[in-house]
């Protein structure tokens, strides 16, 4: 082989690893934690990278999130411009209202778009909340005046379903929050590119249930093939936590863990390197701080754990 043909192999071989590399979606964080800051609880903002095309998923804080990522120069538009063009539509992965609350405040103020949900969570929103008592029904279903500002759509387990306005499709797959609540992981998908969010959940031996794993299995080969750019996955409560005080949620050890058995799966040292971006940390500030250390210290995959601050962007 001439020292030509190997400097072209060499450029070739840079130039894939580059491309498998290069991120495929932008993510702004909303709201990052769990709890009782009424101005920073679960949203996050997705779209395929370079462009406006936002979902939302989750909503717990919305304008305070806008508004901060708009401090930090994410965003040159008004909060307003934001919320009512930037957000194509809202993914609600179960109606606890540190994850609705963001969506129903400000629905006043919002744009015409489609609202996404499982049946169960649908449900509970048109009847405690969007019914025309609670608050004014700005949804095309459920009780009360409809104002038809939302379409609210149900979303079936397992079943692709593109989203309005984007170029992503949406898979959603169920989750236990406290067995039997349900609570809902979406897998976002954009060409060949995806990430992997998961709404409030309980690991399989305290839940009593096989919902992480069927999920695990499902997503396993898209890590296989690395198409599968990330996870969001919450971790609630530091280690010191007792099971029976769960209230359907993880620890540090119970998502290390889960994240074990999903290695098994796609393959031993699979998730080298591999994203996980944790989400739903509760306050106080301690065990926050708590949970991050424990986190790094219990790391025998290799991850690479992200912590996602409000308002500041990243990509995937």
């Amino acid at each position: 082989m001439t020292s030509i043909n190997r400097y072209f192999i060499g450029l070739l071989l840079i130039s894939v690893q580059l491309f498998a590399q290069k991120a495929a979606f932008d993510i702004v964080p909303l709201g990052v934690k769990g709890g009782i800051d009424e101005k920073n609880l679960s949203a996050y903002l997705v779209a395929p990278i370079n462009t406006h095309d936002y979902i939302c998923l989750d909503a717990g804080t919305i304008n305070a999130g806008i508004e901060k990522a708009i401090s930090n120069k994410v965003f040159n538009v008004s909060t307003s411009e934001v919320l009512r063009k930037y957000i194509k539509g809202y993914f609600i992965s179960h109606a606890h209202l540190d994850h609705v609350s963001g969506l129903i405040i400000n629905s006043p103020a919002d744009s015409s778009k489609t609202v996404y949900a499982t049946k169960k969570c649908m449900e509970m929103m048109e009847n405690h909340y969007f019914n025309g008592e609670t608050w004014a029904n700005f949804g095309d279903e459920g009780p009360g005046f409809q104002l038809k500002k939302y379409h609210f759509q149900t979303l079936n387990f397992g079943e692709e379903t593109k989203i309005k306005n984007t170029t992503m499709t949406a898979k959603a797959f169920p989750l236990s929050h406290v067995n039997p609540f349900e609570s809902t992981a979406f897998l976002i998908q954009n060409g060949n590119n995806a990430i992997l969010y998961l709404g409030d959940t309980g690991p399989d031996s305290i839940e009593k249930n096989n919902n992480l794993s069927e999920l695990w299995k499902a997503v396993a080969p898209l890590i296989q093939s690395k198409k599968l750019n990330g996870i969001f996955i919450e971790v609630s409560f530091p280690n010191e936590q007792p099971d029976n005080l769960l209230f359907g949620h993880l620890t540090s050890n119970h998502l290390m863990v889960e994240l074990h058995k999903l290695e098994e799966l796609a393959g031993k040292g699979t998730l080298k390197n591999f994203k996980i971006i944790i989400t739903h940390l509760k306050p106080p500030s301690q065990n926050i701080v708590k949970i991050k250390e424990q986190l790094q210290k219990g790391n025998d995959l290799g991850v690479e754990l992200i912590f996602p601050e409000q308002g500041k962007r990243f990509t995937l």
